[in-house]
């Protein structure tokens, strides 16, 4: 039997994409991310944020028990 692992491509996440896959509201995605619990947001125009997929990704499978 043979495992695929599909990696996805590096692209900048909007916030109701960081929402969907993390399941939390926006005030507590920008508390973690005071507290320094969840990965910063990165300004990508004069008024807009967006977060890197693979920090976004990895802190995921953290929260998953897949990373030590």
């Amino acid at each position: 039997m043979s495992t695929t692992v599909h990696k996805q491509a590096r692209r900048i996440m909007r916030l109701p994409q960081v929402l969907a896959g993390t399941g939390f509201g926006r005030a507590w995605i920008y508390e973690l991310m005071k507290r320094g619990d969840f990965p910063q947001a990165h300004k990508i125009g004069a008024r807009a944020v967006g977060w890197d997929s693979l920090e976004v990704e990895a802190w995921i499978a953290q929260q998953l028990g897949e990373v030590a």
